[in-house]
């Protein structure tokens, strides 16, 4: 009773609303992840987990709009902020209708290549892409106006739309398929899109955004389309290269070993979410940003480390609460994951922090060593374990160029103020 007079007293502000709505997410997201790798077992769950993959690899690429858009909408205003986000919506929905129509075609050719039981999936999901687009475009704008109630709705609504059709689709009519998942990606992508802001759908806005605007725009959203890219590689690649080269009961192992070890990266971008539209506000106002920066790397370094720590002492018990006794095979190599997710993670908060203050050196840094893990993987590749070896050499290199490059910056920085004092 104590506590409940406690936290009614005590006013919880839209930021924390939205970190406990996406911690609520990402649960929903793992439990919708761990009751199919039960239900499916290790050889089922790998055609499963290339359509989660294809997932977070769709949310990557769209997440250029939603970047683009939060950032924006924090800068433009009234007729600007009208005339950007009519283009923005029209060349969201152009590329998502491409993206789609690119995954129906070669579905059959995607089946191929990753080994799965159906090309069904594939069409299936590309029909979604388009949605996700719009749905993207309109969460950025919830972001970049800080309105982080609508935001989490929509992030709720896509999660527990997704979790509750496909496990219901599965149970009532006893279908184990890849096709099932498929179908209950593609309804949550409609239930992604609520609340959705009508008034910003205009593709014929009657204001047109100036030359030195649009290239504003255009050079932000074409680093930032790169910097997505190299997530794909560093998050994706392994997955995608596993099924490639392994067979579907390793390849499922790896799926599982994967997800909970990304654990502390999806925490990680939590906090990326909350950053970008802090800095460049704080930008715009003058303010000094590296604080911010400081802040939430002592997060996720924090959180990394617990999760590593618990991964090294209770491997075993992780994997069989969590995707049961089939998995355990995984157990020796959890922490070795959740240690090579933890660099990226932390070296991820610099990356988006430079990206915020259009610095873009970090970025390519990040996308040359993307482009490094996924080719030690290819070259690297005779065990499970020699491919997470490969990404914690990767992922060390990244943050430890990462970290110079921030203290060689600063020191820049300094000198310049004193030149210029």
């Amino acid at each position: 009773m104590q506590i409940l007079t406690t936290l009614k007293s005590k006013k919880i502000s839209p930021e924390q609303l939205f970190m406990l709505s996406v911690l609520v997410v990402n649960g929903g997201n793992y439990l919708y992840n761990l009751i199919l790798g039960r239900i499916l077992g290790p050889a089922q769950f790998a055609d499963a987990a290339v359509l989660i993959t294809f997932l977070l690899v769709l949310s990557f690429v769209a997440m250029t709009f939603q970047l683009v858009t939060a950032k924006f909408s924090v800068i433009f205003e009234n007729n600007l902020f009208n005339s950007f986000i009519s283009k923005t919506y029209k060349n969201a929905t152009v590329v998502g209708i491409i993206l789609g129509v690119l995954i129906i075609v070669f579905a059959t050719q995607l089946q191929q290549v990753f080994n799965t039981s159906s090309s069904s999936m594939f069409t299936i999901f590309g029909i979604g892409v388009p949605l996700y687009f719009l749905m993207s475009v309109n969460r950025g704008v919830f972001q970049g106006k800080k309105e982080f109630k609508s935001l989490s709705i929509t992030y709720q609504a896509e999660m527990l739309s997704r979790l509750i059709i496909t496990l219901g689709l599965i149970f009532l009519l006893n279908i184990q398929s890849s096709v099932v998942i498929a179908i209950g990606i593609l309804i949550s992508f409609g239930f992604g899109l609520v609340p959705f802001r009508f008034k910003n759908l205009n593709f014929k806005s009657p204001f047109v955004l100036e030359a030195k605007h649009s290239k504003q725009v255009r050079r932000f959203f074409i680093i930032t389309a790169f910097y997505e890219l190299t997530q794909i590689i560093i998050n994706n690649s392994d997955i995608l290269l596993v099924k490639h080269y392994f067979e579907s009961y390793d390849a499922g192992l790896y799926a599982s070993l994967a997800l909970i070890g990304r654990i502390v990266y999806f925490i990680a971008w939590m906090f990326v979410m909350l950053l970008l539209p802090t800095v460049v506000q704080l930008k715009k106002e003058g303010k000094e940003t590296a604080p911010i920066l400081f802040k939430y790397v002592g997060y996720i370094a924090g959180i990394a480390t617990v999760i590593i720590i618990g991964c090294v002492l209770f491997p075993k018990t992780a994997i069989t609460i969590l995707f049961g006794d089939s998995y355990l095979a995984m157990a020796p190599l959890l922490w070795k994951y959740a240690l090579a997710t933890g660099l990226f993670a932390i070296s991820n908060i610099f990356a988006y922090y430079y990206l915020s203050l259009d610095k873009y050196v970090p970025v390519v840094i990040s996308g040359l060593f993307g482009m490094l893990q996924m080719g030690l993987v290819i070259f690297y590749h005779d065990s499970l374990e020699q491919v997470v070896h490969m990404q914690i050499i990767a992922m060390f290199l990244l943050l430890v160029i990462q970290v110079l490059f921030f203290i060689f910056n600063n020191k820049t920085n300094k000198k310049q103020l004193l030149v210029n004092s």
